[in-house]
């Protein structure tokens, strides 16, 4: 990588790098290396490791929630928003970075805070997208969270599943979530 670095491409290294090897490894030496550049890089962009470490959060929060509304809300209006979002969840691997981000806030009253806040924001956009589909609240409120546990479980599990299982699952999580299942 050349010198002229942004502070985003930091951020993206760190989001990379939790995910690897977890929030312990988030300083600005070992990125520096990982990137191919001077720690001067790092400073130039961030005061410290703390004001780094909370850039990452909210870089995160962007990557992983406001980026992927803003995906299922661009797309035609006949298309069916739940379906595209659950697919997006649950048709690939389990998301390392989640549970790098979930043992970070274990450990750090920052990183809960801002976790905990992400998990209100996608349990709010769940429950919009349910309840847009005609689902009662309270049936979109208990179908949201039973989602969202699925989710998280997923993303704490060890591996990929197969592509026959997966299509399973999401047929099945879709019918879950179709107003026909009242």
């Amino acid at each position: 990588m050349g010198d002229q670095l942004s502070a985003k491409d930091w951020l993206d290294q760190g989001l990379r790098t939790l995910a690897k090897h977890g929030f312990t490894a988030l300083k600005a030496e070992p990125l520096a290396k990982a990137m191919g550049v001077s720690r001067g890089s790092f400073y130039w962009h961030f005061a410290d490791i703390d004001a780094f470490r909370r850039a990452i959060l909210e870089h995160w929060r962007d990557v992983a929630v406001e980026r992927i509304i803003a995906d299922i809300e661009a797309l035609s209006p006949d298309a069916n928003a739940l379906s595209a979002l659950l697919n997006r969840a649950f048709g690939g691997k389990p998301p390392l970075l989640e549970s790098a981000m979930r043992s970070w806030a274990a450990r750090d009253p920052v990183a809960r805070s801002a976790v905990l806040a992400v998990d209100q924001r996608r349990i709010g956009y769940i429950e919009k997208l349910l309840r847009d589909a005609g689902l009662p609240l309270e049936v979109a409120r208990a179908r949201t969270q039973i989602l969202y546990w699925a989710f998280l479980g997923f993303a704490l599990s060890d591996g990929p599943l197969s592509r026959t299982r997966q299509a399973a699952i999401l047929k099945e999580l879709l019918r879950v979530t179709s107003h026909d299942g009242i």
